[in-house]
């Protein structure tokens, strides 16, 4: 195992990931990704950097692989400060429009995260997804992203906002909620004039997320 494998395996126990450590660190971004792709040695300069922000990471496990990796708490009482790596926020996860429809929780298997977006107006949202076709345009065009937050209670909309609404029997909509004619139902309608609205029935929402705002893609 090389030395850049067992940054790796360092990186994995502490919870931070590559790129939040390349940032916080001052490496190039991307670096640790290539180097381990290609399985390459570290330079210098960068095993300098390493053992400098990484306290409690044991050099010579670091560089030769011996030992433990991490420093004990009797060496570090012997002039080893202890790493204090920053909590890394990771943002609000961009998943598909599957992970949505087959989860309905707050907490995402990794595999099915596209990317993080660390977006302050968008701290309390729970999940980001992309626009689907244009139903809602103008508002929003095919391939724009929503950031939403899961509501547990379906029972009370806001009329006329918007929301990703995942049903049994049709899928997921991301839809303005209006007050249906029909009892137990809501109206789901479209900002598209082309597109009609229709009625589904409260029976048949599974998860239900209001959107908080969007990134519009030119």
């Amino acid at each position: 195992m090389k030395a850049i494998e067992r940054l790796s395996v360092y990186l994995e126990y502490k919870g931070i990931k590559p790129a939040a450590f390349e940032r916080l660190a001052g490496i190039s971004n991307g670096y640790i990704g290539k180097a381990l792709a290609r399985n390459a040695d570290i330079g210098e300069s960068i095993l300098h950097l390493v053992l400098e922000y990484c306290r409690d990471l044991s050099p010579e496990w670091f560089v030769f692989g011996r030992g433990e990796m991490i420093i004990s708490d009797n060496s570090l009482s012997k002039g080893h400060a202890k790493a204090n790596l920053p909590q890394v926020e990771k943002g609000v996860p961009l998943i598909p429009f599957s992970a949505f429809a087959g989860n309905g929780l707050k907490t995402f298997d990794d595999l099915t995260i596209e990317h993080y977006y660390i977006i302050p107006e968008f701290k309390n949202a729970d999940f980001i997804i992309r626009v689907k076709g244009n139903s809602m345009f103008p508002k929003y065009s095919s391939g724009d992203l929503v950031a939403c937050r899961i509501v547990s209670e379906t029972l009370f909309f806001q009329w006329n906002s918007i929301y990703a609404i995942h049903t049994r029997s049709q899928g997921v909509f991301i839809k303005r909620v209006k007050k249906s004619q029909k009892p137990d139902h809501i109206l789901l309608v479209s900002d598209n004039a082309d597109y009609e609205p229709f009625d589904v029935p409260l029976s048949d929402i599974l998860t239900t997320a209001k959107v908080l705002g969007a990134i519009i893609l030119e």
